[in-house]
């Protein structure tokens, strides 16, 4: 087994193509949509050297050109990063195992895996020291949650070792548990070449089960601080303001944790108001009278005078027109929506379009 101080390797998978995330996935695949001023994957790669990891493989698929250009060798982060694209999408395991030839550890040695959508206060040292102390062939980071009828669950023990992974419950009678995959593993690294290469695999639905049917030894730890999963538009602005507002830590946040985030190169008129963790990208102008409370407004984009923006996230370069309001909507890179409009209730305006002033309402009269 390997020594505590040799550092883990990490495998971040982040080539999915964040379909449920559309308009922000149009140009930009989802890890490296802003959250709190950097792109998101940026907050995994700083909590992973946090906790001690030097060497992380990128796992890439969807725009894979997209993320070597910004973070480089990963030496700016105090890393090593290397990057592999999949030329057909494999699914979870699949994608690990493509990767498995970038890694130099020992066949007894731990190797983290994270999902690029995945946003929480996990304890990552916590979980590779139960991963070495339980001698576990993986390790899941498992959390516990008030409805588990959406997700995969996974029952464990009175040690922690998982016992089952049940699918989506139907019935009641099905809860067993509230616990469900978080989406971190530590994986025994001569386990990674058991799965199967040249095709698609699903670790969730495929590797795990398969595992533990054929005896493995399968560690769960429950880790219930922090954990969004950002797959769609609402989350992800919820996650960037939870980072601003402190809530779950990363230290890749550009600035003081607070109520409001105002990145280089932005201007905001005196009398507006932003709250709620709100994130107002660079270069962005925001008008007199704006009200804006947990959303992000990103690069070069423009809220005028009198607008009201609540929970949404407005793309980079779009404009807002003057007394429109948006409440929980997602505005594409480039959109212009024109002044006296009002969109709510998940509403997703495409990249670019053209909405001419008071052109959709929700109600009668402002």
């Amino acid at each position: 087994m390997a020594l505590a101080s040799n550092p883990p390797e990490a495998i971040l998978l982040v080539g999915g193509k964040g379909t449920r995330l559309r308009p922000l996935t149009v140009n930009t695949p989802k890890p490296m949509v802003p959250a709190a001023g950097v792109p998101f994957l940026t907050h995994q790669l700083a909590r992973a050297r946090a906790a001690g990891v030097r060497h992380i493989v990128l796992a890439t698929s969807y725009l894979a050109e997209v993320f070597e250009p910004y973070f480089g060798d990963g030496s700016a982060f105090g890393l090593h990063l290397e990057y592999v694209t999949e030329e057909e999408p494999l699914g979870t395991g699949g994608a690990i195992r493509n990767v498995a030839t970038r890694l130099t550890s020992g066949p007894h040695d731990p190797v983290l895996v994270f999902n690029g959508d995945i946003l929480t206060g996990l304890d990552i040292r916590a979980l590779i020291d139960t991963h070495r102390s339980t001698g576990a062939d993986v390790s899941l980071h498992l959390t516990r949650v008030p409805d588990p009828r959406a997700f995969g669950l996974v029952p464990t023990d009175a040690t922690g070792r998982v016992t089952a992974f049940l699918e989506k419950p139907q019935t009641p009678e099905e809860i067993v548990t509230d616990q469900i995959n978080a989406g971190a593993y530590v994986f025994t690294r001569s386990v990674i070449d058991t799965i199967p290469t040249g095709r698609p695999v699903s670790v969730e639905r495929e590797t795990f089960p398969g595992l533990l049917a054929a005896g493995a030894h399968l560690q769960g730890m429950v880790d219930s601080t922090y954990w969004l999963d950002l797959g769609t538009p609402q989350a992800f602005v919820r996650g960037s303001a939870d980072l601003v507002l402190g809530r779950v830590p990363s230290p890749a946040v550009p600035g003081r944790r607070g109520d409001r985030l105002v990145l280089a190169g932005a201007q905001v008129a005196r009398d507006a108001k932003i709250t709620g963790g709100t994130v107002i990208g660079a270069g962005a102008r925001i008008g007199s009278g704006v009200r804006i409370d947990g959303s992000a407004v990103l690069d070069g984009a423009v809220v005028e005078d009198g607008a009201q923006v609540r929970d949404t996230l407005v793309g980079a370069r779009a404009r807002i027109g003057a007394r429109t309001v948006l409440d929980g909507v997602v505005v594409g890179d480039g959109a212009l929506i024109g002044p006296d409009n009002e969109l709510r209730d998940g509403a997703r305006v495409w990249c670019d379009a053209d909405i001419p002033p008071g052109a959709v309402r929700f109600s009668s009269d402002l």
